[in-house]
């Protein structure tokens, strides 16, 4: 069969008055392949011979086998063989590969999905990097990012801690930012949201039903049904992060706050087409009202230590000696942070002005002073005497000589 353009010369030089003698004599093919392509109006195709293949009466039985097994062609081989199949297992290999192909493109398949204004958001961590502060110690810093998936308007906040508090911390602002929240947010399968797949963190759960949103998390494996905020994550670390330089982590959120207001929520969405702060004021309406939030007060259980201190955010704070190994709740409310033993306060600190800060009290720490002192002076005197012996009776001095005829 003749190429496209091979036929196309035919007809060109038909159409130039050649004769189909002459056409044959100029291309050298012979006067019936001429007369057979200038018979038809198109290009003539080739026209494939189907042959039948000793494979293809076990295609179904292998589809449905490797589908639910993932069996190599060898362990397939095995199996049709007993069936009938007198072939070899290039064949079954070469049909297996077609099969894993096409179950990794329907992996890699995705179909967009588009929500209405105030229906949903999506959120997610990103690892910023470990740092050192004017310490020396090792400081690693995550970004929170929020990403509302209707005006595509992006919140961030950098902390030191990936902890249950400071999460909520962060969604607090946020829906302060936005003006309002979702009716539901897309996570990951973070530990903070479910602490495994069949059970939600109860913790986390009691936050979502406080502030009126439902959470959701996307099915294992596929983070592609969150992309909203994996495109967000990638944008700011391009857009933003990379090759600048920050004072401290309050330097950090301000120039991050100022990037998401006059950048990232300003530039044409290559999506949406459309600014995302022109949208968010479209979608703002929808929003639930940040003024109905009620306040919310964090609380998680901690062990005090042996230096009367409880770890918290990132911090330590310290409560009287006495409750050093007993476990208390520890909780964030009204800028301040409480440490409570059932019912009662035992001890009352402003939040650490920075990441791996020991916030301490005077008496506190004159309590656990005293108790120290007490200790090593007890244990330099050595411990109690297991019993008493008395010498207050005078012992007799003998003289040797009684001995000495007792012996004799």
């Amino acid at each position: 069969m003749l190429t496209a353009l091979q036929q196309m010369d035919i007809h060109l030089l038909k159409r130039q008055g050649h004769s189909v003698r002459e056409i044959s004599r100029r291309t050298g093919y012979a006067r019936n392949t001429v007369r057979a392509i200038l018979r038809t109006s198109g290009l003539r195709t080739p026209q494939v011979r189907a042959r039948a293949s000793r494979l293809e009466p076990y295609h179904e039985y292998l589809r449905l086998r490797h589908t639910e097994t993932g069996l190599s062609a060898v362990r397939l081989l095995d199996e049709i063989r007993p069936q009938g199949y007198a072939g070899g297992i290039h064949m079954v290999r070469r049909f297996v590969a077609t099969l894993t192909s096409a179950q990794k493109q329907a992996k890699r398949a995705t179909v967009r999905y588009e929500t209405g204004p105030g229906e949903q958001a999506q959120a997610d961590w990103k690892h910023v990097g470990q740092f050192t502060d004017q310490t020396g110690r090792p400081v690693t810093i995550s970004a929170f990012v929020m990403v509302l998936s209707f005006s595509r308007a992006v919140f961030v906040r950098f902390t030191t801690s990936m902890q249950l508090p400071v999460l909520i911390e962060c969604h607090r602002e946020a829906f302060h930012f936005f003006g309002g929240l979702p009716a539901s947010i897309l996570y990951d399968n973070m530990k903070q949201v479910r602490l495994s797949p069949s059970r939600w963190n109860p913790a986390f759960l009691d936050f979502a039903g406080h502030c009126g949103f439902t959470p959701k998390t996307h099915q294992p494996y596929r983070p592609r049904t969150k992309g909203k905020v994996e495109r967000a994550i990638r944008y700011l670390d391009d857009n933003f992060l990379k090759g600048r330089s920050f004072v401290d982590l309050a330097d950090l959120n301000a120039q991050g706050l100022h990037w998401c207001r006059h950048t990232a929520n300003q530039r044409v969405h290559a999506t949406t087409r459309q600014k995302p702060e022109a949208l968010l004021e479209e979608e703002r309406p929808k929003l639930a009202p940040v003024s109905a939030l009620r306040p919310y007060a964090v609380s998680v259980r901690r062990t005090v230590d042996a230096e009367g201190l409880v770890a918290y955010g990132g911090s330590r704070y310290s409560v009287p000696p006495e409750h050093v190994g007993v476990k208390v709740a520890v909780i964030a409310e009204g800028g301040r942070i409480f440490i409570r033993l059932g019912e009662v306060v035992i001890a009352d600190h402003l939040p650490a002005a920075k990441p791996r800060a020991c916030v301490t009290l005077p008496a506190h720490l004159e309590a656990m002073w005293q108790r120290t002192v007490r200790k090593t002076t007890s244990e330099r005197h050595g411990p109690p005497p297991r019993c008493v012996v008395s010498f207050e009776t005078e012992v007799e001095h003998r003289s040797l000589d009684v001995y000495a005829e007792v012996a004799g």
